[in-house]
């Protein structure tokens, strides 16, 4: 397709039809992907493609501006240490060849990881038609997704060596079906002190103090926790920083952005906030419930 970079076969070799869940090949040019049974799916100019079964329900992805501050945010390096741990985790037991960023926004950390596996390929599926025009472009081994991360996700049966989740939805079933053995799932999630310094004074969501806790407990029926680390950094940003990390995410839905840049005036720059995270690594359990999909659609 005219001006979208080409599909990477490793990517695609990973997906599955939505309708009907046998495997997808691309069409000439790359214009699309089909699969045996006739099913189709047409590629967007941006090069993103869309893998929804007929009966659909609604997908709440990010805002055009949602994902722009993400963009903004990530580009200037401010959460690299953040990816640079999750790379760490993602690569520490072997070498994985096939990744899959669940609610992977714009592919900034998968790229950052397919930088350091060169051998690999991956997917970023998100429900952000936003986000998934810029994943087509963040890395020439992966490939972007737009899917509901609640469904059936529209992935081979035991495809993956690995499936990262960073601030995102965790769909433990789907995540062990599509899990080879011995794959493992990374999930970054917000520590209590994460972006403490900003709770009070601009009105943001408190991170519940039990969210790894409920996490494992969301993932045991099909996932086993096998490893934890932490990751702390303390960062000194200006208003303006703050301002678009604020935007990127949830807090974004409940805080109107005159308000906000009212609040920030009365932070003295540069402003201290604490980025906190702990990062699970997980492993499918053996049982044969863990092969189970859910029903398309």
């Amino acid at each position: 397709m005219s001006g979208a970079p080409p599909f990477p076969p490793g990517a695609v070799a990973l997906l599955a039809c939505p309708v009907c869940g046998r495997e997808l090949a691309a069409l000439p040019d790359d214009a699309g992907l089909r699969c045996p049974s006739g099913h189709g799916f047409d590629r967007a100019r941006q090069g993103q493609v869309t893998l929804r079964p007929p009966v659909r329900r609604p997908m709440a992805g990010d805002s055009a501006q949602m994902v722009a501050d993400r963009a903004a945010f990530l580009g200037a390096g401010h959460y690299g240490s953040v990816t640079a741990a999750l790379a760490d985790a993602v690569l520490a037991d072997g070498d994985p060849r096939a990744l899959l960023d669940l609610g992977g926004g714009t592919g900034h950390h998968l790229a950052a990881i397919l930088d350091r596996a060169p051998d690999a390929a991956g997917v970023v599926l998100d429900a952000s038609t936003y986000a998934a025009r810029r994943a087509a472009r963040a890395h020439p081994r992966a490939m972007a997704v737009v899917a509901d991360s609640w469904s059936r996700l529209p992935v081979l049966d035991a495809a993956l060596d690995r499936v990262l989740v960073v601030f995102a939805p965790r769909n433990g079933p789907e995540i062990a079906r599509v899990l080879r053995p011995g794959g493992r799932l990374v999930v970054v999630t917000p520590a209590i002190d994460h972006l403490g310094e900003l709770v009070g004074p601009l009105g943001l969501l408190r991170v519940d103090p039990r969210k790894a806790e409920r996490t494992a407990t969301t993932l045991e029926p099909w996932l086993r926790l096998v490893g934890t680390t932490s990751h702390r950094r303390i960062l000194a940003l200006d208003r303006a920083d703050v301002e678009v990390l604020v935007g990127m995410g949830p807090h974004a839905r409940h805080l109107a952005r005159d308000d906000l840049r009212t609040r920030l005036e009365a932070l003295s720059a540069p402003v201290p906030v604490t980025v906190s995270v702990e990062i699970g690594v997980y492993e499918p359990l053996s049982s044969g419930d863990t092969r189970r999909a859910l029903p398309a659609g």
